[in-house]
């Protein structure tokens, strides 16, 4: 269904073509326009790769600091919870240009445009998906933890045998949420230079001087990807589910 919405958007944007519209900047079927096409989908490759990476910095990130919120060391507790206040604070832009520009100064340390944002996105995000975390384990009944105490495991063998299953498996929605917030952040490291669709947008921008047209393209694009990232998180759910056969049967 959202994929003919989408379409059904494309074409009608397309069929504007009267007036000052120019849509052939963007039209496949002139040479001009398949050139001003293949220029904005080679940012696609860019886009995914620092939000995969992203991603699974922040998603590990945000494991560990939700496993010391859970800690029974004070310390430990104290320090997630700044860690969370902090990062969640700072806007994502904010963070992507101290990293690549103040981090040298501070520390010394100069990253390329494409670590600095995978840094940048991760760290924010991370207060985020520690919450996530935090929620799913505390929806596991506390049943499961004794049980699981009474088979003998250890404090960390029933958080990884038992508890975070379970969690995991509950929190995969908000999981992919959060995956689609990153594929639309990722758009912000555009302003230190990485080639993603934004930046490859903004440069065609500038030389065809037509932004209602490319940027209506570069709409479809991150529609194109959410759409794609919802449909494999729902794959992912159907997966994961436990079966009838697999439930506790009720008592009569």
């Amino acid at each position: 269904m959202g994929r003919r919405i989408a379409v059904l958007a494309g074409l009608s944007l397309l069929g504007g073509c009267g007036g000052n519209f120019g849509w052939h900047v963007v039209d496949p079927r002139s040479p001009a326009g398949w050139s001003n096409l293949t220029f904005i989908l080679e940012g696609f490759a860019a886009t995914i790769r620092v939000s995969v990476t992203a991603m699974a910095l922040s998603m590990t990130l945000g494991l560990v600091v939700a496993l010391m919120g859970a800690a029974r060391f004070r310390a430990l507790r104290i320090a997630a919870r700044v860690w969370i206040e902090v990062f969640r604070s700072v806007p994502i832009l904010v963070m992507i240009l101290w990293v690549f520009y103040g981090l040298p100064i501070v520390t010394g340390i100069r990253l390329d445009v494409f670590s600095a944002a995978v840094v940048a996105i991760a760290l924010c995000d991370s207060a985020f998906e520690a919450e996530v975390f935090r929620a799913g384990i505390q929806s596991v009944e506390l049943g499961q933890r004794e049980a699981g105490a009474a088979l003998g495991l250890s404090r960390w063998q029933v958080m990884r045998f038992v508890v975070l299953p379970q969690a995991i498996r509950r929190i995969l929605p908000a999981l992919g949420n959060q995956f689609v917030y990153v594929v639309k952040m990722s758009s912000l490291a555009s302003v230190i230079g990485l080639p993603e669709l934004t930046r490859k947008a903004n440069e065609l921008v500038v030389t065809v001087f037509r932004p209602l047209e490319v940027y209506t393209v570069l709409i479809l694009c991150y529609l194109v990807l959410v759409l794609a990232i919802s449909a494999g998180v729902r794959w992912l759910e159907r997966r994961l589910a436990v079966t009838p056969a697999l439930r506790r049967s009720e008592p009569a």
